[in-house]
């Protein structure tokens, strides 16, 4: 693996957690598993994980900011996706999809963007089936214990942990700008990973926890 080649350096990625998933394996994240560690975690492939943030940013980048919505629901989550949805434009919808928001018009709160961005298919298993009813392209955060059923464009990843989801968010970010051609490179990227960090307090994840 040549470091050079990744949008990253490869430690950060390594230091940022990002490839370290979970004991437990769906069917479909079975191909992006790189070695089973001596604790039973599994660990991803981090050029795979690479390859895939550049395939979503690009795909992101060809809808209309206004088209794309991103949801999170825990904790880690919501920090580091409200900052990506805020620096490419797109709508941000937090904690759980209400059932018809994307398949009942007479709704209130009824929209119909074209895109949607998920943190954790599992946690928000409700905004896929919403999106699958219309056909809506997914793009997924997914670790290894999450299923890939109706996801489009999966990004294997910790989708868990605080550090790895403010990292691959920063990525898509920067990402999704470049190939917008709103900036020209990473050096005119000029917000930092710790924008995309939550910072919570142990009470807020005890809370979480029981939820």
């Amino acid at each position: 693996m040549e470091e050079e080649q990744l949008l990253a350096n490869q430690n950060d990625y390594l230091e940022a957690g990002i490839h370290i998933a979970t004991k437990m394996r769906s069917p479909g994240m079975k191909k992006f598993v790189y070695r089973v560690r001596e604790d039973g975690l599994y660990l991803l492939d981090l050029k795979t994980i690479d390859t895939r943030i550049r395939t979503a940013a690009k795909l992101i980048a060809s809808y209309n900011a206004k088209d794309v919505v991103v949801t999170a629901s825990r904790i880690y989550a919501i920090v580091a996706a409200e900052k990506f949805a805020e620096l490419i434009g797109a709508k941000f919808m937090k904690g759980r999809v209400t059932p018809g928001v994307f398949t009942n018009p007479n709704r209130n709160d009824y929209m119909e963007p074209k895109l949607i961005v998920i943190s954790d298919s599992r946690n928000e298993k409700q905004a896929v089936n919403e999106a699958s009813k219309v056909n809506m392209p997914i793009v997924a955060l997914s670790d290894t214990d999450n299923s890939t059923k109706f996801i489009d464009v999966v990004i294997p990843c910790n989708n868990r942990g605080r550090k790895s989801l403010a990292f691959l968010y920063y990525l898509l970010a920067r990402e999704v700008l470049k190939a917008r051609g709103d900036i020209k490179s990473d050096q005119e990227f000029t917000h930092k990973m710790d924008e995309f960090e939550a910072k919570i307090e142990a009470k807020q994840l005890k809370q979480e926890a029981v939820n």
